[in-house]
C-alpha cells in the first residue's frame, strides 16, 4: 500500500485542486531559480528567522524535498508538514529552503537508483542542483553558517530515501539528516551503499509509524543496524510512532522533536 501511495503522490500532485486557504507565515518567502542540472527553473521557498532582519546573526540551514508541503495547505496535495509555524512556536534559530518537487517527475528525483517497475534514478543530477546551484546561492544572499556541521537535508517517503543517500554522497556538505519514512523499499542498492561506505561520521533522525506498512520499520531497524555495526557508527536516533500512518500528519507530529535532537550540540 504504501508503494501504492508514493507512486499516486508523485503523479497526483501536480494536478492537485487548489481550493484551501493560504496557510503560509509571513516568514516564508519565494523564489525561483534555474537549474542548469535539470533543465528547467525551480521554486524555492524560504523560511527565515521572525528576527533574521534585525538580529545580525549567521544561521544553520536545512534543506528539504518537496517544498509544495512544507508551509501552505494552498500548495499541498495532501495536507502540509506546518514546517513554519512549528519553527516559529520553538524560535527556531534556522534558515529552511524548501525545494518544489519535479511533479511527475517526483520520482525520478528522488530515488538515486533506478526500480525495475516505477523506473528513476535521477537523484545525483537533482542533488547537484542542490549543492552546485542552491546552496551556493543561499550562503551568498543569505546569513548562514554553511560548513557541513551546520547544513542539515531532509525529507520524507522518496524525500527520506535521497536525504540518507545525500549524507552519504556528499559527506563533505551535508553533517545531519532527517530521514522520515525513507522509503528503502524502492532500492536494495541503498544497503549496498552503506556496507561500503567505510565511514559514516553524521547524525541521522530516522522516524516511522508503525502503521505505515508491513516493511517500513523492518527496513528501518535493518538500516540502523547495519549503521551499528560500523567500526565509526554514525549518531543516530530511531523514532517509532504508534500508530503512525503514511502522511504528512505523521511528519508534521515528528517534525519539532527531530528538529531539537538534530540540532542540539
Amino acid at each position: 500500500m504504501i508503494r501504492l501511495f508514493t507512486i499516486l503522490t508523485a503523479l497526483l500532485t501536480v494536478f492537485a485542486l487548489r481550493s484551501q486557504e493560504n496557510t503560509i507565515s509571513k516568514n516564508v518567502s519565494s523564489l525561483t531559480l534555474n537549474s542548469p542540472q535539470l533543465g528547467k527553473d525551480k521554486k524555492i521557498w524560504l523560511y527565515l528567522p521572525h528576527d533574521y532582519a534585525a538580529s545580525g546573526k549567521s544561521y544553520p540551514v536545512i534543506y528539504m524535498h518537496d517544498g509544495q508541503n512544507l508551509f501552505d495547505a494552498k500548495t499541498s496535495a495532501f495536507g502540509e508538514w506546518d514546517a513554519d509555524r512549528v519553527l516559529d512556536s520553538l524560535n527556531a534559530d534556522v534558515i529552511v529552503v524548501g525545494i518544489e518537487h519535479g511533479g511527475d517527475k517526483r520520482i525520478d528525483e528522488l530515488t538515486p537508483y533506478p526500480h525495475p517497475k516505477y523506473g528513476g534514478g535521477g537523484a545525483d543530477v537533482y542533488l547537484d542542483f542542490i549543492v552546485k546551484t542552491v546552496k551556493p546561492y543561499i550562503d551568498k544572499n543569505y546569513r548562514t553558517k554553511g560548513n557541513r556541521k551546520n547544513t542539515i537535508i531532509w525529507g520524507s517517503s522518496l524525500g527520506g530515501l535521497t536525504s540518507y543517500y545525500a549524507l552519504l554522497k556528499y559527506p563533505d556538505v551535508f553533517g545531519m539528516a532527517g530521514v522520515f519514512s525513507p522509503s528503502f523499499w524502492f532500492t536494495d542498492d541503498i544497503y549496498k551503499l552503506t556496507e561500503s561506505t567505510p565511514k559514516i561520521k553524521r547524525k541521522i533522525y530516522f522516524m516511522a509509524g508503525e502503521s505505515e506498512s508491513e516493511d517500513m520499520v523492518p527496513d528501518l531497524l535493518k538500516m540502523q543496524k547495519l549503521l551499528q555495526d560500523k567500526n565509526n557508527p554514525p549518531k543516530m536516533e530511531l523514532k517509532i510512532i504508534k500508530g503512525g500512518k503514511h502522511n504528512e500528519k505523521l511528519w508534521r507530529k515528528a517534525f519539532a522533536e527531530a528538529y531539537l535532537w538534530l540540532i542540539k550540540d
